[in-house]
């Protein structure tokens, strides 16, 4: 295993000089660019462009809800089996950069390929699908999937850019600019309108590579000392098995992988299928989900912010129980919303829990990890969530799919199981004795 090099201690440093290093800088503008991809391509205008396509009323809006949810569960399952790997591949090589460029690139290719497949207009079918349509989802299941794969890496260069005190501020502001970067996203819509969304596909992917292009060319890495010993990349599996048997030695941040799959379970299940719900159950127009989105994601800037400051001075084990209650609270809303009203209130406290989440969890994993294999439980912590991520969508769209016949109130009854997701997740994040 390679050896991280001693660095020198980091001097205090100011506002200006903590936020706004070239350092700090080039990696969170990769957070501004890999949110134009999320809150574009998996939130808004690949739901809106499978809607377009396969919905028409209740049952067949069900049904597309049913596409969505077992699209992203099936990037998820791939990304259960690789994410682990990536994780010890940085312990052994303290590379983050080298892997995160081809990621992004792989990612930005596929997107554009969607957009092309989307566009052309083929008379085959399989399975009683248009073939493009069948390619768009199978595209977007591989972007999906390097997409996440890169944010493995990228996470873990958190700790590199400052001291364990100025961690949960530069979580924070990487969080906010990655919401800044939804509201640049958005600035496609003009151009789309309400029909033919598959037109947001190449922009979005184009937006995503050229605001990474700091990222590549300045991000830092940790130094290490070469490993003297080759070793395969599955190798890499029994790494993993040897720490989980050292779980006595880190309870409490396994139990905390425990907590972060029921969270994330329902917030990754939530972005997946807001767009779709907030049109089919609520009665939003594009429009208005739009609007809707653009409040949630000022929230979500908001609330990662400050949640950076609450988590440095109540801890990031209270902050995330804070977190938890207010999903909790976004959820019910949402569940039993009768009105645009209560969506609106929903859509505000989704948007701060959700920026929030990110702060408070990289923050818990950064503390209560040792330096040597971070790598390791920032894959681990990646496998979580996406175990989590491919659970979740499964179960809402079987739910979706078995109540279809009873029209909105399938979509309701699928997003409300949610709240026993993040009930379970505060009930054992209690029992983390950190």
């Amino acid at each position: 295993m390679a050896q991280l090099e001693q660095s020198e201690p980091r001097a205090k440093r100011p506002f200006w000089g903590l936020y706004f290093s070239l350092p700090v800088l080039s990696w969170a503008l990769y957070d501004f660019a890999n949110t134009i991809f999320s809150s574009n391509i998996i939130t808004i205008f690949f739901p809106f462009y499978l809607q377009e396509t396969i919905g028409g009323n209740e049952q067949l809006n069900q049904i597309a809800s049913t596409f969505i949810s077992y699209a992203n569960a099936a990037a998820s399952l791939l990304l259960v089996l690789f994410s682990p790997l990536f994780g010890v591949l940085i312990d052994r090589t303290g590379k983050k950069k080298r892997y995160i460029i081809p990621f992004t690139i792989v990612c930005v290719a596929c997107t554009i390929l969607m957009g092309l497949a989307a566009s052309a207009d083929t008379p085959q079918r399989f399975a009683g699908l248009p073939v493009s349509l069948v390619f768009v989802i199978l595209l977007f299941v591989a972007a999906k999937f390097f997409y996440h794969s890169s944010l493995i890496f990228y996470d873990t260069m958190l700790a590199d850019l400052g001291t364990k005190e100025e961690v949960p501020l530069l979580s924070g502001f990487g969080v906010a600019v990655g919401y800044i970067g939804t509201l640049a996203g958005l600035s496609i819509y003009p151009f789309i309108g309400d029909e033919s969304f598959h037109r947001a596909f190449i922009p979005t992917a184009f937006l995503f590579l050229i605001f990474s292009l700091p990222l590549m060319l300045t991000g830092r890495e940790t130094r290490l000392r070469p490993s003297a010993e080759r070793q395969s990349f599955l190798s890499g599996y029994r790494e993993i098995f040897s720490t989980f048997k050292e779980v006595k030695a880190h309870r409490g941040i396994f139990l905390f992988m425990i907590v972060y799959f029921f969270l994330n379970d329902a917030i990754a299940t939530a972005i997946a299928m807001m767009a779709v719900y907030a049109k089919a159950i609520v009665g939003f127009s594009s429009g208005q989900f739009i609007l809707l989105y653009l409040v949630s994601t000022i929230a979500s800037i908001v609330g990662s912010f400050l949640f950076g400051y609450i988590t440095k001075a109540i801890g990031a084990k209270k902050a995330v129980t804070l977190v938890g209650l207010v999903l909790l609270a976004a959820l019910l809303a949402g569940t039993f919303a009768v009105n645009e009203a209560m969506f609106w209130a929903a859509g505000s406290l989704f948007g701060v829990s959700l920026g929030a989440v990110w702060v408070t969890s990289r923050t818990f994993i950064i503390e209560h990890t040792p330096e040597e294999k971070r790598g390791q439980f920032f894959g681990l912590f990646a496998f979580s969530g996406k175990v989590s991520a491919m659970v979740g969508p499964f179960l809402y769209g079987t739910i979706t799919l078995i109540l279809a016949d009873y029209g909105n109130i399938a979509s309701r009854t699928a997003l409300g199981s949610l709240m026993i997701l993040v009930l379970a997740g505060l009930i054992v994040h209690r029992r983390i004795r950190i």
